[in-house]
Order: C-alpha cells, then structure tokens, then sequence
C-alpha cells in the first residue's frame, strides 16, 4: 500500500484523487473569486505574465492546458493570440471546474477552438506528440505523482514542443517566507470560510502549497523526465514561479544519438 501527501497528511496514494476531486467540487463555484480575494488580485498579474511568455507563433498551435478548470489560461491565449487561431484543449480532473469554465466562455463569447476533457494530467487520453504546446497553472501541486505529470506531458508534446508550468514555490527572502507563511495560515482558511463556506479546503490548498518541490527541485525533476532546456523564473520574491523546458527535435536526438559512438 502506497502513501502520499494530501496537505500535511498522509493518505492512499489511491484516495487522493477523489480528495483533490472532493476540494476542488466543493471550490469550484467560488474558485475566481477566492484567488482574487486570497492574492490580492496578483494572480492575474502572474497569469497574464505567463500567457504573454507562451511560445505561440505560429498558426493553429495546438495547445494542451491541464487542470484548465475555469478557464483563465485558455482564455488569456484567446485574447493574446487571437490572430493566430490557437486550437486549446482544456483538461481537468473536476467536471465542476470544467462547467465552471464553460459557462465563462459562453459569457465571454468564446464559443470556437475550445476543447473540453475530463481527464487526470498524469494519464491523459491524448495521442502522443500531438500539441505544440502544454501547459498547467497552479495545478501540478495536485496531483500525486508528479513525475507522471511530466512524463504525460512530454509524451503528447511534438519533438520540440514546449511545457509551461505556474505555480506556487518557495519565496527566496527570509523575511518575505515568514510574511507569505503568517498569512497563508492564519488569513486564507479564514477567508475561504467566510466567502465560501469551506475553510478546510483552503486549509489543503495552503498545506499543498508548502509541501511542493521548490525551484530547483522542480527543474531537475522536468530534466530527469527527458525535458532539455529546463529553467524558471520567480515572480513576486519566488511566491510563484514560471517553469519551462522543451522536447528534444528530431534533429537534436540524431545528434545525442551520434555523440554517443
């Protein structure tokens, strides 16, 4: 019997999913507005930021977002890429989310070159090498083994393909870590009590925040996978930070392969 961490607890490896799913049903409908409320409105910031660094720059880029839930990725690349006709699949392990995310892109106007799958991100039902681009915003902490994660996503990545991840890390200034971790644990629960009725949920989501692998952690974990150019780059004092690597080209393996006679 396999364990894992749920927040500060340790559970079967096989009942995280259906606590992950339980958290994120029971957020989904105050989910946008708790972020705002919770950051201060910076998680637009760090969103919009991530968006305007996508490697988009071709035409019907096919993009994979998992844990897309409500939709702010995918949406970000309509607005900022319009012109290049993006095709996204959004992919999460919540239907709550997923109908979240609909009923905001029918509000929005955003009724083309949007996919919708219920699927857990570190099994997807994808054909292999079949997106130029995936992406997964404060999601990866959720999932149990996140080496899978990785090696799903660079299993439906075409060669070259490129893999962005934001999320919460660890901040790099002492002083700011104690700040960030009074808050986290005094105010968030609090809040998500009172704006949603759910403290222990926020509670997790605080809890998986610090169980997360740092910076460099995280870098080594993508390049273990097979990512090659693996970096990050922190925001806000390393609160948050952008992950990103590449898969290896055709050409590129040719040349590994050849190096190694």
């Amino acid at each position: 019997m396999m364990f894992t961490d749920f927040g500060f607890k340790n559970v079967e490896s096989a009942v995280k999913k259906k606590l992950v799913q339980g958290v994120f049903k029971n957020v989904a409908s105050n989910y946008d507005r708790m972020n705002d409320v919770m950051s201060g409105g910076l998680h637009r910031y760090w969103k919009d930021y991530f968006i305007s660094n996508l490697p988009i720059e071709k035409s019907a880029c096919q993009v994979l977002d998992l844990a897309g839930g409500t939709g702010d990725i995918a949406f970000g690349i309509v607005e900022n890429f319009n012109h290049l006709i993006p095709e996204i699949t959004l992919c999460d392990l919540t239907y709550d989310m997923i109908e979240v995310g609909q009923n905001r892109a029918i509000n929005k106007g955003i009724l083309h070159n949007l996919n919708w799958t219920v699927g857990n991100a570190e099994s997807t039902p994808f054909e292999d090498a079949s997106f130029d681009l995936v992406t997964i915003s404060f999601g990866l902490r959720n999932c149990t083994y996140k080496e899978k994660v990785l090696s799903d996503a660079l299993r439906v990545l075409k060669p070259g393909g490129s893999f962005f991840c934001l999320e919460f890390s660890k901040p790099i200034s002492r002083v700011l870590k104690q700040a960030y971790d009074c808050y986290s644990f005094s105010v968030i629960p609090k809040m998500g009590k009172l704006i949603a009725q759910d403290q222990e949920s926020y509670k997790y989501l605080v809890e998986s925040i610090r169980k997360f692998p740092d910076q460099e952690t995280l870098k080594n974990m993508m390049m273990d996978t097979g990512f090659i150019h693996a970096s990050y780059k922190n925001l806000t004092g390393g609160i948050v930070a952008i992950h990103k690597a590449q898969k290896i080209t055709e050409k590129e393996t040719i040349i590994v392969k050849s190096s190694q006679f």
